[in-house]
């Protein structure tokens, strides 16, 4: 099976993934799902594979690469950020991993999205690739501060919470989220260039 077949595979499975992720959240929380960064990087993810899936029988348009990039972003920041912070910060490991739309959203869906990106998929690797993740990410933490300090929405996130960490706190955490999300994006473009020489090496 060559690799566009399997690049076509995995975003099926990971379109079933996704709609089983959402039938638990939506269950769970209605529209208020907008309001977590996990729902909405597996949003794009969603949209991106169906997209992928459509025009799989034409060339990718750069377009559809730059969204596909996008989501393998988002959803890393979403899988590490929720090991290696929001659990550490009290959250169940079973609930936020194992168990409800965390299983698929958490760990499933960016396991086999991100793994079809990087080794089956055409990739966008412009330089300038790294601010678009950057870009959705800093505009998300914005609006969700600038809500939390009008005391228009709790949350969702423990460092979103203005008035129960402060001005400085929160600044910080912004200022960590935003290395973050340019840390992972310029690691998933620099294995995307390694991945392409390596392919275009063992073809010569």
């Amino acid at each position: 099976m060559d690799k566009k077949r399997v690049a076509i595979v995995l975003n099926v499975m990971v379109i079933g993934l996704e709609i089983l992720g959402f039938s638990h959240s939506i269950s769970d929380r209605g529209l208020g799902i907008f309001a977590y960064y996990t729902q909405i990087s597996n949003l794009i993810t969603l949209f991106s594979c169906v997209l992928f899936v459509l025009v799989s029988h034409k060339n990718e348009s750069s377009k559809n690469r730059i969204l596909r990039y996008l989501s393998s972003c988002l959803l890393t920041m979403t899988a590490l950020m929720t090991t290696f912070v929001l659990i550490p910060l009290g959250g169940s490991v079973h609930g936020l991993l194992f168990s409800g739309n965390g299983l698929y959203h958490h760990l499933l869906c960016p396991i086999v999205s991100v793994a079809s990106y990087l080794f089956f998929e055409t990739h966008y690797t412009s330089k300038w690739a790294v601010l678009v993740p950057n870009a959705v990410t800093a505009v998300y933490g914005i609006i969700l501060i600038a809500m939390n300090v009008q005391k228009k929405y709790d949350g969702p996130y423990p460092f979103f919470r203005y008035y129960e960490q402060g001005t400085i706190k929160t600044i910080m955490w912004m200022v960590v989220l935003v290395i973050c999300i340019t840390v992972f994006s310029t690691l998933i473009r620099a294995v995307s260039i390694w991945w392409d020489r390596r392919d275009l090496s063992q073809s010569a």
